[in-house]
């Protein structure tokens, strides 16, 4: 799982509520999160090999929606990997792990491991956080039309400029001047607390924001197309605003036991005794926090599968495929290509005649399309006959 707790771990004088959670239970915490770790990490691969029985999907071929998802995907499953090399690690050699917390030990790998460990699963994380945010602004521009060949590559710059700035950022913080010395005082632990939560927090209050703007967007784009709303374009509409839905639901289930369970510890870290009677059910709220942290921040990866193309199937296809001749469906292709083009990119158009009055449609079909990337199951519940889903 992904905690701030987790980097103090490798801090000899850590505080007395993160020993708590720390010392409930390592072995138990250490199989659930390197269960919970594997499960997802194995059916996201599941989810995202190609399938028997499904025809090949066109994709759009500058669309920054579909790389933005696969990005996400990615973050949480190079996440998974990280926890499952740090749980198999304390797992398997605890001689190794016990040293992490000496003081003035003579071997430097224990503190390594754990430090660079924390680094790279807050890193990906942090990364995942911020391509769910560049989705949100990617999805509203573009209904808006304002998204281009170069938005991808801004997103890539933000995302990961942003996570190794705030994660070096409160890594230095923590452990300044040494690993020894670090936790010493709240000016060690709140930089690294801030810094490892604002993705998180931005994504929660943002995203609900720039996909409700884009469900309006998206209501009035399907109105203006042919000026009647019809139960295709109704369906549409709502196939859209349940995925943002479902997003949300994930980001909300996986995280909000880390922010119900920073709250208790910083509750307990305030008092004079964490051990007193009187705040024995709030210790126990959160070590079963804690232990709920293990098994959902892992599983993210592969919820958020289910979000982005629902269930595809057990049935793989690895075989390798001949590449289709140019030839024998230039025709279906050159068609395919003008209705995913970028919106305001000129469409090639055999009929001339007809490119002024057809132009719109296309624009508002390449937007539409582009929200509707990924979700494979869609094109089974809405109409094939709808000019959103005729390029795939």
């Amino acid at each position: 799982m992904a905690s701030p707790r987790l980097e103090t771990f490798c801090c000899p004088n850590r505080d007395a509520a993160t020993e708590l959670v720390l010392s409930f239970q390592p072995w138990v915490f250490c199989g659930v999160c390197l269960g919970s770790a594997a499960a997802s990490l194995a059916f996201s691969l599941l989810q995202l090999l190609p399938k028997k029985g499904r025809a090949p999907r066109k994709a759009p071929k500058a669309s920054s929606s579909a790389t933005i998802l696969l990005l996400v995907s990615a973050c949480d499953m190079l996440g998974a990997l990280g926890i499952i090399f740090r749980s198999t690690v304390w797992l398997g050699f605890p001689n190794f792990v016990a040293n992490i917390s000496v003081v003035n030990g003579t071997d430097v790998w224990p503190a390594a491991f754990c430090v660079g460990s924390a680094m790279w699963i807050q890193l990906l994380y942090s990364a995942g956080f911020w391509w769910l945010f560049c989705y949100a602004v990617d999805s509203y521009l573009v209904v808006r039309r304002s998204a281009g060949l170069s938005t991808i590559v801004l997103y890539h710059m933000m995302t990961w400029g942003l996570a190794i700035l705030l994660c070096v950022e409160g890594i230095a913080m923590l452990y300044y001047p040494s690993v020894s010395s670090c936790e010493n005082g709240l000016e060690h632990a709140i930089p690294h607390y801030v810094t490892t939560y604002v993705p998180l927090v931005l994504v929660l209050v943002a995203n609900p924001i720039l996909f409700s703007r884009t469900v309006t967007a998206v209501a009035s784009l399907l109105k203006g197309r042919q000026g009647i709303y019809t139960e295709n374009e109704r369906r549409l509409g709502t196939e859209i605003k349940v995925r943002f839905f479902k997003i949300m639901l994930v980001v909300v289930i996986c995280w909000s036991p880390n922010i119900i369970n920073e709250g208790l510890l910083f509750y307990l870290e305030m008092q004079p005794d964490i051990n007193g009677s009187l705040l024995k059910n709030v210790r126990n709220a959160a070590l079963i926090t804690w232990i709920i942290m293990g098994v959902l921040n892992p599983m993210q990866g592969f919820l958020f599968t289910l979000a982005f193309y629902g269930w595809t199937g057990w049935k793989l296809d690895l075989q390798w495929r001949k590449s289709e001749i140019p030839w024998e469906s230039m025709s279906t292709s050159t068609a395919a290509e003008n209705a995913y083009g970028l919106p305001g990119e000129n469409s090639v158009n055999f009929h001339d005649s007809k490119k002024t009055s057809i132009a719109p449609s296309h624009q508002t079909d390449e937007a539409l399309s582009m929200l509707s990337e990924g979700n494979l199951g869609s094109d089974d519940r809405l109409t094939r006959n709808s000019p959103v889903y005729q390029g795939w």
